[in-house]
């Protein structure tokens, strides 16, 4: 049988999780802010599950990366907690029990013929940083972020060749310092304009120290992933379309071009400067960000962004928000995931693979995330136990057929990793949503290949389907 669907030669199939969301709480000699949001306010967490044991990869990690390499991957990312790599905050001192960890992590996922993708920040702020220095408000807590990295690169930079400074930066300034998803649960927009510079700077800075260090000449690249979700317009209106132009470049491209470009969209300054909230930078700063750019760009996508002219009054109430810009369209007939209430549309990942090829330079790209949570996959279940996730094949196939299409087009865009490879805890939603290609039992902690880890198995060695 030949596929419909082949990819490019080398193409990463691979999936994705994060340090904090897999490996639980033991032997960290630091509380991230997730940590202390959970202490203090379990009930914020879908049934009061928290971070402590998630599915014990800290323990485990040995079985789980043999399953990951019995589904066919050929490479896998997650992340290096700084709460648990680092033993003294200010200088970078690494703790032992953290660095024995990720070497054998590491080690062990190159021996299973896995590409490790290491990623140094996944929403995971060592707490006593931010209630000492307000955490990414604060420029010393991005000098302290790039001795962190130093000491990452330093250690492992000989085996990992592919590094991300952040993931979903974006959701960081959305969750703690706007919507109030995320502890410390701020709203707060001149507060959130800034910590959405000084990442990126601390990102640049990042680059520049691996590069300082010449982590490129053993073949390293650096780069970081952001969560696109491309903003339709509700009509092809002048009015319509400035809102979605607007939306996209708040949420999407104040990440996006200083990354890729080295630079913040015009447009973006001027409307922050003219609402008198812009960040406070330097020459300096800006021409770090302007020379450390990234090799290669990771992006996550879930769901696209729906908006329109903005028809009812802002409420100045809350102070400065993007949403002074624009409306969200509630646009009739759309697919939904109606567990995690979000909109199903495959199409963007054609419109993301277009957009990167023709406005950010055909940068190497991947896709470093994509997924369907469901709730109560267990309904799903076969006689021997296996979940028959024949939704998640379906979605995941839809939304390659779309990557597909971009990469037949000329985007430079080699590979692919699902969220996540085992069910993992996400955030104050813990395990309400699965989205692994193998299943958790929470009380038994055993670890089952649902269908879709069978068929990503056959995708992953016929290179397509």
């Amino acid at each position: 049988m030949s596929n419909k669907y082949t990819f490019p030669e080398g193409f990463w199939w691979g999936s994705a999780t994060s340090g904090p969301q897999c490996e639980g709480t033991f032997n960290k000699p630091h509380k991230s802010v997730f940590d202390y949001w959970y202490e203090v306010e379990p009930e914020a967490f879908f049934d009061k599950v928290g971070p402590g044991v998630t599915s014990n990869f800290y323990n485990s990690y040995k079985e789980d990366l043999a399953m990951l390499k019995e589904i066919g991957l050929n490479s896998f990312r997650t992340s290096i907690q700084w709460t648990r790599l680092i033993k003294d905050l200010e200088t970078g001192e690494p703790d032992e029990d953290g660095v024995r960890f990720y070497n054998d992590v590491i080690d062990e996922t190159i021996k299973n013929g896995m590409i490790p993708v290491m990623n140094l920040h996944h929403f995971d702020l060592p707490v006593e940083l931010y209630n000492k220095y307000g955490g990414w408000e604060s420029k010393h807590v991005v000098e302290l972020f790039v001795n962190f990295a130093e000491t990452a690169f330093k250690l492992f930079s000989d085996r990992v060749k592919y590094w991300t400074t952040f993931n979903e930066p974006m959701v960081v300034v959305e969750g703690q310092y706007l919507y109030q998803f995320h502890y410390p649960k701020v709203v707060d927009g001149r507060k959130a304009v800034q910590v959405l510079y000084n990442i990126n700077l601390a990102s640049a800075k990042a680059i520049k120290k691996f590069r300082e260090l010449k982590c490129e000449n053993n073949g390293g690249k650096i780069g970081i992933v952001l969560n696109l979700t491309p903003a339709y317009p509700r009509s092809n209106s002048e009015e319509d379309l400035r809102a979605s132009k607007i939306a996209d470049t708040m949420f999407n491209y104040s990440f996006l071009d200083p990354a890729v470009k080295g630079e913040f969209p015009e447009l973006l300054v001027e409307l922050l400067s003219k609402d008198g909230v812009l960040w406070e930078s330097s020459e300096e700063e800006l021409e770090i960000i302007k020379e450390n750019k990234i090799d290669f760009l990771g992006v996550n996508y879930y769901q696209p962004r729906r908006v329109k002219v903005k028809e009812y009054e802002f409420d100045e109430s809350k102070g400065w928000m993007p949403e002074k810009y624009f409306d969200y369209y509630d646009m009739p007939n759309k697919r939904m995931n109606p567990y995690r209430g979000w909109e199903i549309y495959p199409e963007s990942m054609y419109d993301i693979a277009i957009n990167i090829r023709d406005n950010y330079n055909n940068i190497p790209w991947y896709i470093s995330e994509n997924g369907m949570g469901v709730e109560g996959e267990e309904k799903y279940k076969n006689e021997d136990g296996s979940i028959q996730d024949d939704y998640r094949i379906e979605f995941l196939e839809e939304h390659l057929q779309y990557l597909h299409k971009g990469i037949e087009e000329g985007s430079n865009c080699f590979g692919y990793h699902s969220w996540t490879p085992i069910d993992c805890w996400s955030w104050s939603n813990a395990y309400k949503n699965r989205y692994g290609y193998i299943a958790l039992d929470l009380d038994t902690q055993k670890k089952t290949i649902k269908k879709s880890g069978k068929w990503i198995r056959e995708v992953s060695k016929n290179n397509g389907f």
